[in-house]
Parts: structure tokens; sequence; C-alpha cells
């Protein structure tokens, strides 16, 4: 234990833990496991969004593209800045009023269903089945991405790394549930904006300041500076058509769903929009800036030669204090565990509310839902790890596109129900097929070098409106539509 990183990840991960214990004491019935009882604050609503949204590509995968690529790369921070500002603005004030009106819905699944009076359960089931596909598979690459910070950081084997970047993970949201993951998203959040603001600033002084830094990047390669090298106006696109994922992500969507009221969403954008633009900028910072550092240092360039996204893991060892770089290191795991205990969430969420509560235990009291809730964390971790295995497993590659598919699937769904009384069920149901069925088929013949959540998202928008236009909605669902439309215009 004479290791600080050691040290440091061990205080850190009891602190996250400890902060599960809290939260099961607040957990009483489903909707608390599963929606915190839709209590969260402004404050924990922005920074659990966005920590939950920001896994750990944000300290180790951007990074490094700038690192290897300059400024090229930064079109993606672009996209996502862009897309989770118009989320915010035009969908979660409105589906945090239309998910009561419509139901109480803890689910995204449950949300559509009751929206569009789907008394057949197809709908429910098929977007159940579209969260547990694509969310099992993001819950193993987090599983990954946990085992090889603590594989390098450590020297663990892959094996027993695996257990323990997920171990603690498993343990907060089985005992806390949603308050859990909420509470330890806004520590996370925090110490990922002080990771990245911090660290590029010493990264700056380091190389001699603002001057020095600019003249070493411009003489590894002046193509640094460019935002333009290398690209095409489809690479352009589809690295912006990133953003288009946020209206489409059910563990981002339920942080509007559990706000404590519309009135805190104005200020829940002000902050997560804040907080967003500052990380992204850190992170592109870092990347930058390192091509300075170690153009000047290439004794040191080793491990980054080998794989570029260590560039903030060995600027932070080479940097800072050993007890400042565990704080720091301990950032890519808070960005790791955020994003992951959201994903077990609602994996669980689907198949206790969307399956064993409405098809096989419609009578089931709350406690026996909460520990069904809670076993179903097991059961996905478990099935997430048994994926993440193996690390080379082909499996995995379909991360790639799991954000386009949740995207396109949901995203149009989602927008047009909240801000279009006309939809109706058969267009949900066939905006959420098209947008799947696009990615997938669009990825396999890898169409135009497009980003596939592009043609997805077009597509099932398109179907939407035209499915929709050709029936009615009810008078049960229009009504439900303009109270809900009405509550939000009072309240927001």
């Amino acid at each position: 234990m004479s290791n600080p990183t050691l040290i440091t990840f061990v205080i850190y991960i009891a602190a996250m833990v400890l902060i599960g214990f809290m939260a099961y004491r607040s957990t009483n019935n489903l909707s608390d496991y599963i929606l915190g009882g839709r209590s969260l604050g402004s404050v924990v609503t922005a920074l659990s969004a966005g920590a939950s949204d920001m896994s750990g590509w944000l300290l180790m995968g951007l990074p490094g593209a700038i690192y290897m690529s300059g400024l090229s790369e930064s079109w993606i921070a672009i996209g996502l800045i862009v897309g989770a500002y118009l989320n915010w603005l035009f969908v979660a004030g409105r589906l945090r009023v239309q998910t009561e009106h419509n139901g109480d819905a803890l689910t995204l699944p449950d949300y559509f269903s009751s929206r569009f009076e789907d008394k057949s359960g197809l709908l429910r089931i098929i977007s159940a089945i579209v969260i547990l596909v694509f969310f099992t598979i993001y819950c193993a690459s987090g599983i990954v991405a946990g085992a090889r910070l603590f594989e390098s950081t450590f020297g663990m084997s892959y094996e027993t790394a695996l257990w323990a970047g997920a171990a603690a993970t498993i343990a907060y949201t089985f005992v806390g549930g949603f308050l859990a993951v909420s509470w330890t998203d806004t520590v996370q959040a925090t110490l990922m904006i002080f990771a990245l603001l911090l660290t590029p600033i010493i990264v700056l002084l380091a190389t001699g300041g603002v001057d020095t830094t600019f003249l070493a990047i411009e003489a590894q390669n002046p193509g640094n500076f460019d935002m333009l090298r290398n690209t095409t106006f489809i690479g352009i696109i589809s690295l912006m058509g990133w953003g288009l994922g946020y209206f489409g992500q059910p563990h981002i969507l339920a942080r509007f769903m559990a706000a404590d009221s519309v009135k805190s969403i104005a200020n829940a954008r002000r902050i997560s929009m804040t907080w967003m633009i500052l990380c992204l900028g850190g992170t592109v910072a870092v990347g930058f800036f390192g091509i300075a550092y170690f153009s000047a240092n290439p004794d040191m360039a080793g491990p980054v030669t080998e794989n570029h996204e260590r560039v903030f893991i060995e600027l932070a060892k080479i940097l800072f204090n050993p007890w400042i770089a565990g704080v720091l290191l301990s950032a890519i795991l808070a960005a790791v565990m955020s994003t992951l205990s959201c994903q077990l969430l609602v994996c669980s969420s689907a198949l206790t509310e969307d399956f064993y509560k409405t098809f096989l235990r419609k009578s089931a009291s709350q406690l026996e839902l909460v520990w069904v809730g809670r076993a179903m964390v097991l059961l996905v971790a478990l099935v997430a790890i048994a994926l993440a295995a193996n690390p080379e497993n082909r499996v995995l590659g379909l991360v790639s596109y799991a954000w386009a598919g949740f995207g396109a699937a949901f995203g149009p769904v989602v927008l047009i129900s909240v801000i279009w009384k006309g939809m109706t069920r058969n267009g949900a149901l066939a905006g959420i097929l098209v947008g799947a069925i696009t990615v997938i088929v669009w990825k396999h013949f890898e169409l135009l070098g497009l980003y596939e959540i592009i043609p997805g998202f077009i597509f099932a928008s398109l179907a939407i409106y035209i499915v929709s236009k050709m029936g009615t909605p009810t008078h049960g669902m229009l009504q439900r539509f303009a109270a809900a439309e009405a509550d939000y215009r009072l309240n927001k």
C-alpha cells in the first residue's frame, strides 16, 4: 500500500461505495431505485447528465486523437456541444412533464407505451430489446476501459484488472440504485473538470508558456493548427453528426425524467453546458499541448508513441506529485464508472419494469421489484464481464455504432413525441425500426463514408411523419399531450 496512486484509488472507490450505502437508506420503492423518486435538483441533474455521457473516451480517446492529428479532430467536440444544448432546450423539460402525464413512466419503453396507448406491448418489448442489446455491449466496453486503466496503472493481469475495475461500480449501483448513481456522478463530474482544467495549465507551464508551446506544436507540424487538415465535407458532417445521438440516449434522458420539477431544468442546462464546454476544451488542450511537451521530451514519449490514448495518463504521472497524479488518474476511473453505472441501471430498469413487472408479476410489491432490479444489475454486469473477458472480442466493435443505434432508433421518436401532438403508435414503431435497421445496414455497407447516425436519424424521422399521417392519434393521447404541454409552458 506504499503506492500513492493505489491508496488514492482505494480511498476514491471506498467513498463511492459509501455514497451507495447512503442512497440505500433513501430507496424505498421501484421509482426510487429507477428514477430517485424524481427528486434531483438542478446541480445533480446537470452534473450527473454530463458525467453519465462522458465515458473514458473523454480522458483517453479524444486527447489521443488530438495528439495524433491536431485540431482537425475537434469537430466531434463541437458537434457534441451543439447536440447536447439542443437536447436540453427542446427535450429535457418536455420529457419531464410528458413522462409524468403519461402514467408517471419510469423508463423510455414505459413512456412510449403510455404516450401512444400501446395495448399490444409491442412498442415496449422492441424498445426494451434495443436498450438491452446496445447497453450490454456498452457496459462491456466500459468494463474493458476500466480494466485497461488498472492494468496499465498497477501492472495487474488483464483478468484481475477486469474484476477490480468493475467491482466498485457494480457494488454502489446494486445497493443504492439511481440516487447512488446520480450522487456519485456529481462527485465524478467535479473530479473530471478539476483534472481537465488543471492538467493543460501545468503542461503549458512545463513547456515554457503559451508562445513556446505554440511554436513547438507548429515546429512538429504546422498542420496541427489546421481544423480542415485531411478532412472532407462528409468527414466533418459525420463528426458533427455525433451530436444527434443525444436525443436518444436512455441514460441521459433518465436524468431529465428524474428532475424534481421543470423549473430546475433551465438552471441545470446552464450548469451542464458550462461543465461540458470546459471539460471538452480541457480535453482538446491536453492532447494539443501534449504534442509540444513530448516533442520537447522525446525520451519520455515511449508509452504515448506506443498508444496515443495514454497521453493524459503519462502527463499526469510525469508532471504531478504521485498523490496529485493519483487524484487525476481517478478522474479516468470516474469517467468510466459514471457511464457504466448508468448503463447497468438502465438495463436493470428495462428488465424489471418492462419485462418482469409488465409480463410476469403485475402484482409484485415495491420491495420485491427493488430486489429484482438489484438482481438484474448483477445479471447484466456478469454478462458484460463475460463479453469483456476477451478484449479482442469482435462484439466490442459494435460499440462504435451503439451511440448511432440509440441516436437513430430512439432520438427521432423522443424528440417528435414531445413536440408534435399528431404522432401515432404506428409512427413510433416505424421510427424505432427504420432508425435501427438503417444504422445496421449503412454501417455494414459503409455507404458514402457517412456516419450512419445521420441517414438513420433522417429516415426514422421521415418514417414517423409519413406513418403517423396515415392514422390519427386518439382523443386521450391528444388530451394528455395538451395537458403536459400546458404544464411545461406554465412552469418552465
